[in-house]
């Protein structure tokens, strides 16, 4: 008997290329095998060894990926897990990727909104509709409620409440028993959360210690904490400003209006365009004028700047994106600028 066969190997079902000279290609990660013997000399056949052509993905279904693994392996590790949501662009990803992830299940845990009072109400009018067209559950929790118990102090009717967040983000965790907080936070928005892990561990007081952070080595995650604890897991940890608004493109993310150009009236504070609004005045000396301005970022109106743009389209943005060497935080955020270590303090003390 005689006769000749081709065997292929290839990386989709686990395996890999041999090599011309029948060994084995070294990759990381996954396991050796001896390669078939090119003379079979009982059966007569000839074995001839091909390479499979291996199928390419582009970066950011590596990272969809990443994050879809990261969003199940917390879920199954976690007792009550709780997805944070501020309405920006980074949460409506990771709420997208959510649903890909659990999809055509219900969420396997409710969506949380720490809500200022001071927010832009484009924003709070897009979370109310996306929340409602997926008919998932909304918890609020409310700033001017930790206000009114006297749990934080009354900064006044147009300071800022974005520091006073903590507070109430911890005690709504308390109060619902949450040990896992997704959160949409990217290392490059900050040098502080550019060393944070994917997964961020907080003591029985939420707080965070750089120094005793995990090890995550090969993607390899615990996410196991003691009662009182509770972890925050950053599936987009990995991604860029551009990663997020390239896969907004591809996904068709619908996103609220104001991350796109459009004439508002602003007054310029701090080196930052502030839009007017009730929390937002003109202080002696200030001039109120019409520009016509895009938000990078969203949170509390008061410290949120706008930037100078005519872009109003996701292809343009992109554009505009691809070329700045600012980040979203480091350009608009007046919370960010008070010392040079103001996003670790927050973080240590229990902030996102």
């Amino acid at each position: 008997m005689s006769g000749s066969q081709s065997y292929t190997a290839g990386v989709v079902d686990g395996t890999v290329p041999w090599t011309e000279r029948g060994l084995l290609k070294r990759v990381p990660g996954v396991a050796r095998r001896r390669p078939p013997r090119r003379r079979d000399r009982k059966n007569g056949l000839d074995w001839t060894v091909t390479e499979a052509k291996t199928p390419r993905m582009d970066h950011l279904t590596l990272l969809e990926s990443h994050a879809i693994f990261v969003l199940r392996e917390v879920a199954a590790e976690s007792e009550r897990p709780v997805l944070l949501f501020s309405g920006g662009k980074d949460s409506a990803v990771l709420l997208h990727l959510a649903v890909k992830a659990f999809r055509p299940g219900g969420l396997p845990f409710p969506i949380m909104h720490v809500d200022t009072g001071h927010n832009f109400p484009e924003v709070i009018k897009f979370r109310d509709e996306l929340v409602s067209r997926l008919s998932e559950r909304l918890i609020v929790a409310s700033v001017q409620e930790s206000i009114d118990r006297g749990r934080v102090p009354d900064p006044g009717p147009i300071a800022s409440r974005n520091r006073l967040q903590t507070t109430t983000l911890l005690d709504a965790i308390a109060e619902h028993s949450f040990d896992a907080c997704f959160g949409g936070a990217r290392r490059d928005e900050d040098k502080a959360r550019a060393k944070e892990r994917v997964l961020s561990f907080r003591d029985t007081f939420g707080q965070w210690d750089p120094k005793r952070q995990r090890p995550e080595l090969w993607h390899l995650y615990q996410g196991r904490v003691q009662p009182g604890e509770h972890l925050r897991a950053f599936p987009l940890s990995d991604w860029t400003e551009l990663d997020v608004w390239q896969y907004i493109a591809r996904e068709g993310i619908a996103l609220p209006d104001i991350y796109y150009a459009h004439r508002r009236p602003v007054v310029e504070r701090d080196g930052m365009l502030l839009a007017v609004c009730d929390w937002v005045t003109p202080a002696p000396g200030e001039e109120v004028r019409q520009e016509t301005v895009r938000f990078r970022t969203v949170g509390d109106a008061t410290c949120t700047g706008a930037v100078a743009s005519t872009a109003r389209n996701v292809a343009q943005i992109i554009d505009e994106i691809a070329v700045s060497r600012v980040s979203e935080r480091g350009a608009t955020r007046a919370d960010d600028k008070f010392s040079e270590t103001a996003m670790e303090d927050r973080k240590r003390e229990g902030y996102f």
